[in-house]
């Protein structure tokens, strides 16, 4: 079994993104400039947002915040939505997610300029994605995608399950991998909450990408021998062995699994530290105008 290391993975194309802002910037060209819209309170979202903070200042990029609070009315979050898509000096922005109930947040989504949507869920992109144009991926699959490309793991020919359909991760996930493209070429499950028999499609997968959203959903009888194993599912669970009183697992029984797989994703540590690169590239892509010129 081969660990797939997303921290070392996302670290070497951080390096990479830190060298071409650096001769951005030695050609008077200012560094490309990534925004957040953060609505609320919620922990795990004002995680990811400080994280991608992080990420910008290690790389040498310029990083915003505009804070709201959960009270805020569907009417002002536009009027802040429309104010960054006409920002000269704002590449491109990310409205976190979820937003409070009285919003609406594919109205939210639609609102923001395809141009500058690096978390590549407006319709457009979408729409540009599946016909194979460029587009801005959503940052998840884009992860995924460029963890299966670092590692060499052969995925022409080879059958692909994705287990979970969200618009986030599964949907366009399965596009992309069954998409004339390397990676690519593979013959894609697409499973959901409501397949029968999960376990049968799962079973005879040489890929298995799990986004079900259930902590240890998925056991070793699932899961077939040598199979490559990507756990997108990230749970905080109690643990009497941990000094914070809990941990963090996967939608996968890592320890058991693992045992079966030719690689296999850890959490953390695997898929969430390729998220927030890959949203990197998206607003380094914006900056170059290299999907809308």
């Amino acid at each position: 079994m081969i660990l797939i290391d997303g921290k070392k993975i996302a670290a070497g194309i951080r390096r990479e993104i830190k060298k071409e802002v650096a001769e951005m910037l030695d050609r008077d060209v200012p560094a490309p400039h990534l925004a957040a819209v953060l609505v609320g309170d919620d922990p795990a979202s004002r995680t990811y947002v400080n994280n991608k903070e992080k990420a910008c200042r290690e790389v040498g990029m310029i990083s915003s915040v505009y804070e709201h609070p959960s009270t805020v009315s569907e009417k002002e979050l536009l009027e802040v939505i429309g104010f960054l898509n006409h920002d000269p000096e704002i590449d491109g922005f990310i409205v976190q997610l979820p937003l409070p109930g009285h919003i609406d947040a594919a109205k939210v989504i639609r609102h923001i300029d395809p141009a500058k949507d690096v978390d590549g869920f407006h319709p457009v992109n979408t729409g540009r994605m599946v016909q194979g144009m460029p587009a801005y991926l959503p940052a998840t699959p884009y992860g995924i995608l460029q963890l299966l490309d670092k590692c060499g793991i052969e995925t022409e020919g080879r059958h692909c399950v994705m287990a979970g359909r969200s618009n986030i991760v599964g949907t366009p996930l399965s596009i992309l991998l069954s998409r004339k493209t390397s990676p690519g070429n593979c013959t894609v499950t697409l499973c959901h909450s409501r397949t029968s028999d999960l376990k049968k499609h799962t079973s005879r997968a040489d890929i298995l990408i799990a986004a079900i959203g259930k902590p240890r959903f998925f056991t070793p009888d699932m899961v077939k021998n040598n199979a490559v194993v990507i756990d997108v599912g990230v749970h905080r669970v109690e643990s009497e062995t941990s000094k914070t009183g809990f941990k963090l697992v996967g939608d996968v029984m890592f320890d058991e699994v693992s045992k079966k797989c030719s690689y296999i994703t850890p959490v953390p540590g695997g898929v969430g530290p390729m998220t927030i690169v890959s949203l990197l590239l998206n607003t380094l892509k914006a900056s170059r105008k290299e999907i809308y010129s």
